[in-house]
């Protein structure tokens, strides 16, 4: 078996964070790879750089560059490198199992990768929150409803009296206090004023955090134009848009039938809006004018490194990046069978979050929306006025009822008279109307 015998003279090629020099020794994702594939398989090697810094490409004459044609002329035994597997370059060399999947997408700044949504002025409360709102707002309105009716001070006289807090009122009531507009007539006793203060500070407050979050949020939105895919991508000409020179993401746009693909295939080739590396298209995405499509997995370096770049959610043209070896070489299912392995022992995952790590900081993020345990405080707040006031209206009615009581020349416990206090108080619905007939009798 030739790997276990000789040392075998692997070509690789600079790329971040892949394959990079430090201190005269390389190192990166590959390298890693490599160690633990060498481990797996029992092989010795030597790894240099290839002489002309290309992947591998085929020419109009059929001669492949780069390290797929050194390794075609035998001049290397392996080439390990984000290599794209191709139907091209499968051909000429055996290629082993991917050991990274990726795909295409788009590279830009994020000024110009979001539109806004017709549910933005939503965002900056979570769903949580927003629920937990509409909860406190139906319970203040019950609330006042409940003291309104119970409190003597409120509604003296529940026989012939009007009430003008009905259930819907006090919805409107608790509405207008929440969009700072208000809404008469006030409560005058102090059971509904308590629940009213404490409903007026809650809507102060989360007004306040909501105005704050939404400014901030829209400050970090400069949105000039709305580019989440390829067919946005293609139906627009207000930015440029190129790929990698004679790359496989290249390639795939050419030989598309996609009406889509083949748009932005032709608009590149008459353009001519190609770059020469990937440095090249990720300083000229930084720029803002224009969009860099490439390999997913490069991208997302990119994004790591860079804070203000965003890779859009679309990722087509899924395929997978591969070892390449001479066609027909043995080593090929030995090295195969070492990728599975270590894809299934998760070392693989661990090498691509090693080299992948972001260094952008939390402050470069949009800001997120405000979760209910940020206002934790405030909705206790509330809940103690609510459940007060509740209390108060209560406690002034039991001391009217044991009044009533002691007055009653027909003895009557204070608790039954309490009962039918909040019986006809909670349910004499025809009191909430204007007593017309008895203001028509009144000289």
């Amino acid at each position: 078996f030739k790997s276990a015998q000789s040392e075998l003279r692997i070509t690789t090629i600079k790329q971040d964070p892949y394959t990079m020099s430090k201190g005269g020794q390389l190192e990166g994702f590959c390298m890693d790879l490599l160690s633990e594939v060498a481990k797996k398989v029992g092989l010795k090697y030597k790894v240099k750089l290839v002489k002309d810094g290309a992947y591998g490409r085929q020419d109009e004459s059929g001669n492949w560059n780069g390290m797929i044609g050194e390794v075609v002329r035998g001049e290397a035994d392996l080439a390990i490198a984000p290599l794209t597997l191709t139907a091209a370059r499968e051909k000429v060399v055996g290629m082993t199992k991917p050991f990274m999947q990726t795909g295409i997408s788009i590279l830009l700044r994020k000024d110009i990768s979001e539109g806004a949504s017709f549910f933005d002025f939503l965002s900056p409360f979570a769903p949580e929150t927003w629920v937990g709102i509409l909860i406190a707002y139906m319970a203040t309105a019950a609330s006042i409803f409940i003291a309104t009716r119970v409190s003597p001070g409120e509604w003296s006289e529940a026989q012939s009296e009007r009430n003008r807090f009905s259930f819907l009122y006090s919805l409107w009531y608790a509405a207008g206090a929440l969009t700072l507009q208000g809404a008469g007539p006030h409560p005058k006793a102090l059971p509904g004023r308590v629940i009213c203060s404490s409903w007026w500070l809650f809507s102060v407050v989360l007004l306040a955090c909501y105005f704050s979050n939404l400014s901030s949020s829209k400050a970090s939105e400069s949105s000039h134009l709305t580019v989440k895919g390829f067919e946005d991508l293609a139906s627009q000409d207000t930015i440029e848009y190129g790929c990698l020179a004679g790359s496989s993401t290249l390639a795939f746009f050419k030989n598309s039938n996609n009406p889509v693909y083949r748009r932005i295939y032709e608009h590149m080739e008459r353009t001519q809006s190609f770059v020469s590396s990937m440095d090249e298209g990720v300083k000229r995405a930084k720029e803002g004018s224009f969009a860099f499509i490439g390999e997913s997995v490069s991208l997302d370096l990119a994004v790591a490194r860079h804070c203000e770049l965003v890779r859009v959610h679309e990722v087509i043209g899924m395929r997978g990046y591969s070892i390449a070896a001479p066609l027909g070489s043995p080593i090929i299912k030995n090295l195969s069978v070492a990728i599975l392995q270590l894809s299934e022992a998760g070392e693989l995952a661990y090498l691509r979050s090693k080299w992948w790590a972001s260094s952008c900081i939390a402050d470069k993020a949009k800001p997120a929306a405000v979760q209910p345990h940020s206002l934790k405080g405030m909705f206790l707040v509330l809940a103690l006025g609510l459940g007060l006031g509740t209390l108060l209206a209560v406690l002034e009615l039991t001391f009217k009822s044991r009044r009533k009581a002691a007055e009653l020349q027909v003895r009557k416990s204070c608790c039954a008279v309490l009962t039918e206090e909040l019986s006809l108080r909670l349910k004499n619905s025809s009191a909430d109307k204007p007593q017309e007939n008895a203001d028509k009798e009144k000289p």
